[in-house]
C-alpha cells in the first residue's frame, strides 16, 4: 500500500533513527524531510496512507483525496488534523502516547536544576573574567529539598515528574482537575498556588485550561515561585507571564511551548531582557531514544491498522 511521510525531519536528526521496522510495515512508503504546506496536497494526492508530525490535514484536504485511509501522527497531540472532517469520510486517525516520558522528565530537572542553582548565570560571569579578578560571582542557589512541587496535569507525565521529585526530598502536590472539585489528594489551583515552590504543568488544552495560567494565578503564587510549562503553550498567558518576571513578581520560569509553534508573530516571552526565564523550542520530548520509540510505535499502529485492528485510534 503506498504511504508518504511528509515530515521525517521532525522526527529524525541527520540519520540518526532506525526507520527499518516502519519500511517493513510499508515497503512502498515514500519519505521526506519536509513539505512545505505548499507542497502537501500533490504529496498526499491519491496517497492511502499519510504520516506526519506536525504537518497540517485540513478538510479541504480529507476530502480532496477519496483515496484516504489512515493519517498516523509521530505525536500526542491531533491538533493539526481535522478530527471531524476524518470522522465523517471514514478516515482513521492514529496517535502515538507514552514515548517520551523519561525525556520531558529529564527535561523539567534539568531546567528546573539550571533556573534554582543559577547555572546560566555562573557560567556567563565566569566567562566574563570576574573570578580571576578576584570577583567571584555569588548568586542566591536554593535546594529542592523540603520544598513544594505542585503538579497539574496528573498522567503519565506528572506522575513521572512526581517521583523524581520526591527521590530529591520535594513534597508534591497535584492540582484538581480544571473545572472539577477537589478529592482525596488533589487540591483546588486556587489554594495550591500560594504553597508551591515550584509548579509544573503537564496538562492538555482545551476551553477550560486555555490561559489556566494569568495574571491572577501568577499573583498568588510566591515571589520566589518557578513556573514550568512542557505541556502546551496556551495554558499560559504569555504577556502575563512576561510582566511577572520582567517585575520580579515570579522567580523564574521554563517554557517549552508556546501558543504559536514556530512564533512567527513573536511572542512577549522571547524578549531578551527576561534573563530569568529560559525558553526552549519545543524539545522537552526529543531526547533521541524517544523519538526512536515514536518512530516505532508509529510503525506499530500502522501495523495494527492494516491487520484490521484498532491501536491509538482517535477516530
Amino acid at each position: 500500500m503506498r504511504a508518504v511521510f511528509l515530515d521525517y525531519g521532525t522526527v529524525a536528526v541527520d540519520g540518526d533513527l532506525d526507520p527499518a521496522r516502519l519500511r517493513a510495515v510499508l515497503p512502498e512508503l515514500a519519505i521526506h524531510e519536509a513539505t512545505a504546506d505548499a507542497e502537501v496536497d500533490a504529496r498526499i494526492a491519491g496517497v492511502p496512507i499519510v504520516l506526519t508530525n506536525t504537518s497540517r490535514l485540513t478538510r479541504a484536504r480529507i476530502e480532496a483525496n477519496p483515496a484516504l485511509e489512515l493519517i498516523a501522527l509521530t505525536a500526542t497531540g491531533t491538533n493539526n488534523v481535522d478530527l471531524e472532517a476524518a470522522r465523517a469520510h471514514g478516515v482513521a486517525v492514529c496517535n502515538i502516547a507514552d514515548y517520551c516520558t523519561a525525556s520531558v522528565v529529564q527535561h523539567v530537572f534539568a531546567v528546573l536544576l539550571a533556573l534554582t542553582h543559577r547555572v546560566r548565570e555562573y557560567d556567563r560571569a565566569l566567562k566574563a573574567g570576574g573570578w580571576e579578578h578576584g570577583e567571584e560571582p555569588a548568586f542566591p542557589v536554593r535546594e529542592l529539598a523540603g520544598r513544594t512541587l505542585g503538579i497539574v496535569g496528573f498522567g503519565t507525565l506528572g506522575r513521572g515528574v512526581a517521583r523524581v521529585a520526591e527521590c530529591f526530598g520535594m513534597t508534591v502536590r497535584v492540582a484538581a482537575r480544571a473545572g472539577s472539585l477537589p478529592g482525596p489528594g488533589r487540591f483546588a489551583l486556587e489554594a495550591l498556588l500560594p504553597e508551591v515552590d515550584v509548579l509544573s504543568l503537564h496538562c492538555p488544552i482545551t476551553p477550560a485550561t486555555r490561559h489556566l495560567i494569568g495574571a491572577r494565578e501568577l499573583a498568588l503564587m510566591k515571589q520566589d515561585a518557578v513556573l514550568i510549562n512542557t505541556a502546551r503553550g496556551a495554558l499560559v498567558d504569555a504577556a502575563a507571564l512576561a510582566q511577572a518576571l520582567r517585575s520580579r513578581r515570579l522567580g523564574g520560569a521554563a517554557i517549552d511551548v508556546l501558543e504559536e509553534e514556530p512564533p512567527l508573530h513573536g511572542n512577549p516571552l522571547l524578549a531578551p531582557d527576561l534573563t530569568t526565564l529560559i525558553v526552549t523550542p519545543h524539545s522537552a520530548w526529543s531526547a533521541r531514544e524517544a523519538r526512536q520509540r515514536a518512530l516505532d510505535e508509529l510503525a506499530e499502529n500502522v501495523a495494527a491498522f492494516l491487520r484490521g485492528e484498532q491501536r491509538h485510534r482517535v477516530v
